[in-house]
């Protein structure tokens, strides 16, 4: 028979406070604050709601980071803390001990709980070192209590507490800022995003992510309220695509009603897109209204002219560029010479360089070679899917040696590696591998390094050699 270790004697101590399922003002005044987090998990934990109310009223620190203990959403007591806050909010004179400035509602800081419900608890400062009105950019001066949260739309509807949240919040005008700072969508009809969209500050959004099959028409009616995030960041669409029942005029009106928006953005950086073709022979429009130096460029399986390489490789925003990122652009009939100034005008600052599946020549790669040599702080570089000759290769590796911060290098199977039909033959391939590798390791000494074949067309897994050859399954 097991014996169950008895109850702590802080444990004990919370039990009676919870035991009448209330508590008092005064009472929570001459408790600890380290006491405070453990209490407030017990209650939490057993949905002791008049007592959630009152601890909320007296909590000692900056932020409470209720999100972290909502994995499964509980309207009863998450009402409850609603409830405290409205206690909160409707005393004119600020009570003794009132600390609080925000309600964290995002799911951060697991170990918050555990470290102060454990038997050593940290620096009561710990707390303090969460966001903080402070830290917002939408306010200054005399600060509202502020609610932060992160926006996920998924599944066809909204989470019930955010429901409740947002209409509390929003009869709650000029005591509350909600501040969502990511915003991410997953698959949720326009309207009932656009509802949302109308109840937050949009100025604190910092990232969005795209996620879900758009049509260009949708996103352009999404597109108002991306020119009204003024301190956006970071940007993910995935998967738009334009009708062919959209008139050409229509499209290029659409195109100029998205990329005008750039012209708001003040500290927009990072720039993903991923199989999108509107910007096809557009994006010229699309960097002549960025503001900000681009930290990230990230296009992938999208459709782009040679044009919109050559706009992208004299664009003044990409100056200071830290990852480059066109997987799956087809380049093999571009001229080279928009990828070498590209490179040229990184050279300082490039750490990462993805140029997989791109179909880039023999001929190509010796032209962009120099300008690959001086990206002085590469430390990625994946070249992985290209069509490439053992000579061409060996050329690369040449052309690596002054690249002292590369810690990842992924290189395709060179051409020999296959027969005539394009089947790769295996025994070729680990022998061209090892031979590349000695080639490599006589120059200077590799950290991460693979040489990859093209995808199985089955499964879709590359083989790959780095000490000794991987095989795909099929």
């Amino acid at each position: 028979m097991s014996l169950q270790a008895p109850p702590r004697l802080l444990e004990l101590a919370e039990q009676s406070l919870l035991r009448d399922g209330a508590l008092a003002i005064p009472t929570l005044e001459e408790l600890p604050r380290e006491l405070f987090p453990s209490l407030f998990i017990e209650a939490f934990t057993r949905r002791c709601c008049e007592a959630l109310k009152t601890m909320v009223q007296a909590w000692p620190f900056p932020c409470l980071p209720l999100g972290s203990l909502m994995k499964s959403r509980q309207l009863e007591t998450f009402q409850a803390v609603l409830e405290g806050l409205d206690a909160l909010l409707a005393q004119k004179v600020r009570p003794r001990r009132w600390k609080l400035q925000v309600l964290d509602l995002r799911d951060v800081d697991e170990n918050f709980w555990g470290i102060w419900s454990g038997a050593s608890a940290p620096s009561p400062e710990a707390l303090s070192k969460r966001q903080t009105a402070e830290n917002c950019p939408r306010l200054g001066g005399q600060q509202p209590l502020m609610v932060t949260l992160g926006l996920c739309f998924k599944n066809g509807m909204l989470d019930e507490c955010l429901t409740r949240l947002l209409e509390w919040g929003k009869q709650r005008k000029g005591l509350l800022h909600v501040c969502c700072k990511e915003l991410q969508i997953f698959g949720m009809p326009i309207h009932s995003i656009i509802e949302v969209l109308n109840m937050v500050e949009l100025d604190c959004i910092q990232e969005v992510e795209v996620c879900c099959p758009w049509e260009l028409s949708i996103l352009i009616r999404f597109t108002p309220y991306l020119g009204q995030m003024r301190n956006l960041r970071k940007l993910v669409l995935f998967n738009i695509h334009v009708s062919a029942c959209i008139p050409l005029d229509k499209k290029e009106q659409f195109v100029t009603q998205f990329t005008s928006q750039f012209l708001k953005l003040d500290y927009f950086q990072k720039l993903y897109i991923h199989s999108v073709s509107f910007l096809e022979g557009h994006l010229d429009q699309l960097l002549r209204c960025l503001q900000a130096p681009l930290e990230t460029v990230v296009m992938t399986d999208c459709l782009l002219s040679e044009s919109d390489l050559k706009h992208l490789s004299w664009c003044p925003s990409i100056r200071q560029l830290k990852e480059l990122d066109l997987r799956g652009i087809t380049l093999t009939h571009f001229s080279p010479e928009p990828l070498t100034v590209l490179l040229e005008q990184v050279e300082a600052t490039l750490q990462t360089l993805d140029l997989e599946d791109c179909g880039i020549t023999d001929s190509q790669l010796s032209v962009i070679l120099p300008a690959l040599s001086r990206c002085s702080q590469l430390s990625t570089l994946s070249f992985c899917g290209n069509l490439t000759s053992v000579a061409a290769l060996e050329n690369l590796l040449r052309h690596t040696i002054g690249l002292s911060k590369l810690s990842l290098e992924l290189y395709p199977a060179p051409l020999e590696s296959y027969d005539a039909q394009g089947a790769l033959c295996w025994g070729r391939f680990a022998q061209l591998g090892a031979e590349l590798m000695k080639t490599l390791r006589d120059l200077r000494q590799p950290k991460i390094i693979a040489f990859s074949t093209v995808r199985c067309p089955r499964c879709g897994i590359r083989a790959s050699y780095d000490l000794e050859p991987s095989y795909c399954l099929c």
